[in-house]
């Protein structure tokens, strides 16, 4: 698959919500930590993601936060 984005982590699906239009999918990543993505149910059922899934999550933001 060809895209621009940079931002690519490969991962494994750990856990799969879904909401009444709202899914969180929660992605272990290779390396740690683990990535939380809020995507749509459609989305979810679209891609038939669940537990165990190998995925690739994909960052495409043009703000970047950092806390302390």
């Amino acid at each position: 698959m060809e895209i621009s984005a940079r931002n690519q982590f490969r991962g494994r699906v750990t856990a799969v919500r879904k909401g009444n239009i709202m899914a969180e999918v929660e992605v272990q990543l290779d390396v740690p930590p683990t990535v939380l993505a809020a995507i749509t149910k459609s989305s979810v059922e679209r891609l038939a993601l669940a537990e165990g899934d190998e995925v690739t999550v994909i960052i495409k933001s043009t703000e970047v936060l950092i806390g302390k």
